[in-house]
């Protein structure tokens, strides 16, 4: 009998976890906000295919936040844009975001005053931007009770933004950088470099005639051909080196290129 009990609890559980999985996997579904389906926020603008998904941080002065599209904002992310709800900001964004950028899970970008984040970037989990610091000039008020300082924030096109890192008021990141995680950058920031630690320092340069400098550890990744199919990449996977070695060495322009290479069982070019 105490089995029995056990099995049916079991089988209770487990039918209870699937019934609360789906239930949760439709409330992100349908609490996801886009252009289409905004719910009740009233951005100022969202372009297409952008979505925020379901639950987000702290939203508010929406109506001062511009969002592009293809951007994938994904749990938990604040966005917020002046001091408090319920401002007046005038006639201009106050928060711009580009096309095709993620902002990683929890992460913060607050635009009390003007902040700005190019294209194609993508941000890490609980990344924190903002365009406000506390201020300490009379050492015998509260801190918090002082005015805080605002000052501009560029992020250039392009850039990666690693987990952790805090872009503070006045940094001007140029294009293509990669901010290190649990770096804290503030200042200016070339275009084409790598930063790390606290307070951020440039430990990596793009040189036009050199490349990067100090050179990579490791050999860039080649792309996955256009059209290439999950069942090519799995023959792919099994290939020999050599012949593997000999199918990167052919020349794509040479009509008979390949017919020199044996095709194998699960050789990408039998599915072809």
């Amino acid at each position: 009998m105490p089995t029995s009990r056990n099995t049916f609890s079991s089988w209770r559980r487990r039918l209870a976890q699937r019934a609360v999985h789906a239930g949760w996997a439709w409330v992100q579904r349908t609490g996801a906000v886009t252009a289409e389906h905004p719910g009740r926020f009233r951005f100022g603008a969202i372009g297409p295919s952008t979505r925020l998904a379901f639950p987000l941080g702290t939203v508010f002065g929406e109506p001062w936040i511009h969002l592009g599209s293809h951007c994938i904002v994904a749990e938990q992310v604040t966005l917020t844009a002046g001091l408090m709800p319920d401002l007046d900001l005038g006639p201009d964004p106050i928060l711009r975001v580009g096309d095709g950028v993620v902002l990683g899970r929890g992460s913060h970008v607050i635009a009390d005053t003007t902040v700005t984040i190019g294209s194609d970037c993508y941000f890490g989990p609980y990344v924190y931007v903002t365009s406000t610091n506390h201020s300490y000039d009379d050492p015998h008020q509260p801190i918090g009770r002082q005015w805080p300082r605002m000052e501009p924030v560029e992020i250039g096109d392009g850039c990666w933004i690693g987990t952790g890192a805090v872009i503070l008021p006045g940094a001007r990141i140029g294009r293509n950088v990669v901010v290190a995680a649990g770096a804290v950058v503030r200042g200016t920031v070339p275009d084409r470099c790598v930063v790390a630690g606290a307070p951020a320092r440039v430990v990596r340069r793009w040189d036009p005639v050199e490349g990067w400098q100090p050179p990579l550890r490791t050999p860039p990744p080649v792309p996955i051909p256009d059209g290439v199919t999950p069942d090519q990449l799995s023959a792919l996977s099994g290939l020999d080196e050599e012949t593997a070695a000999r199918l990167a060495a052919l020349d794509p322009d040479t009509p008979d290129a390949s017919a020199d290479v044996p095709v194998q069982s699960g050789d990408v070019r039998a599915e072809s």
